[in-house]
């Protein structure tokens, strides 16, 4: 199944179909979710809700996120490069960790890797894998809520 065509936060919808659908290996370049999490880091800022709720959602079909601030999410995420949530911000309902490390959704969309260090298990996320819009409201993969 494709990727959804009206992504959000202006992701590309060739780089969101190439990187979720018929891959195992591949990742968006370290990075690319810098303007996003700008944005984010900004509308908290300014509504000065730094325990705000975001929801993400499988590009393909579904949703995924976080239990801290924005500002942690944010300063991880940018020290990584990608998207960085851990083992109690992830809906294992809606995703999988196989054994060489590689996040899949149940409906088999490549999310990204789990690359744990010193705090445990950080699941690097393609943000192109969740930017998809809400199908369902229960289709949720990560649910971020910060505290």
């Amino acid at each position: 199944k494709p990727s959804q065509k009206d992504l959000l936060y202006g992701m590309d919808y060739e780089t969101a179909d190439r990187i979720c659908n018929f891959n195992r290996r591949y990742a968006e370049y370290k990075g690319y979710a810098t303007n996003f999490l700008n944005f984010l880091e900004r509308q908290s800022k300014s509504k000065k809700e730094e325990h705000m709720t975001t929801n993400f959602y499988d590009s393909v079909t579904g949703n995924l996120p976080i239990g801290r601030t924005v500002s942690d999410f944010v300063t991880e995420s940018k020290s990584h490069g990608w998207p960085s949530f851990r083992d109690e911000e992830v809906n294992w309902k809606y995703v999988r960790c196989l054994e060489d490390g590689e996040c899949v959704s149940t409906t088999g969309t490549h999310l990204g890797h789990n690359l744990p260090d010193s705090k445990g298990n950080r699941y690097c996320i393609n943000l192109v894998s969740i930017a998809g819009r809400p199908i369902q409201e229960e289709a949720n993969a990560f649910e971020c809520k910060r505290f």
